[in-house]
């Protein structure tokens, strides 16, 4: 079911479904026993884990070499990215496209591509945007510090029962329960 919300802009809609011959959705055991099908062939094939952070860090350590290599140089963290050459030589990043042209064609294929801001009744699209744009900033710098992402963590680590993974997975949770009832007027 699919409301086009009047204000706000032409392109916002109160739901994910953006028409109504919009297919199903997957069943989300199959999908996570795929994701895990795809995790297990990128161990065998890399020798490593699922991780988005590694294909950002180094596209950005490049950009910023370019501009200042001994800024670069001087940073162990950065070094190990510059020591990987051209980015477009390291597979992570192409994960991130694969994974955006992923999200479009699942999109397409069922039905949903559109351009939408999703968002609660009460909640402006300029204030959603913002809070999307805060929440993304605060997930960055935490994988920054955490020398990993989510899907490094949950994903990569969870799967080989390391400690500080699992407790990733169950902060993240408790913080999510902890703070819904602050932000339940985004969606309801």
């Amino acid at each position: 079911m699919s409301q086009t919300l009047t204000h706000g802009g032409p392109l916002l809609r109160a739901s994910a479904d953006t028409s109504a011959d919009a297919r199903p959705y997957w069943n989300p055991y199959l999908v996570g026993f795929l994701l895990g099908l795809v995790l297990l062939l990128t161990y065998l094939l890399t020798g490593r884990g699922l991780g988005a952070t590694a294909g950002f860090a180094s596209l950005v350590t490049w950009a910023a070499g370019l501009a200042s290599p001994e800024h670069v140089t001087a940073n162990i963290v950065h070094m190990r990215y510059w020591n990987e050459g051209v980015p477009l030589l390291s597979w992570t990043l192409f994960l991130l496209v694969g994974a955006g042209l992923g999200a479009f064609v699942s999109g397409w294929q069922g039905r949903r591509l559109s351009f939408a801001v999703e968002r609660g009744p009460e909640v402006s699209a300029n204030t959603r945007l913002a809070l999307a744009f805060v929440g993304g900033f605060i997930a960055a710098f935490g994988a920054k510090i955490a020398k990993g992402c989510t899907s490094g963590q949950a994903l990569t680590g969870g799967s080989i029962l390391n400690v500080g993974s699992l407790v990733f997975m169950l902060a993240v949770f408790a913080s999510a329960y902890a703070l819904a009832y602050f932000v339940r007027k985004e969606w309801l």
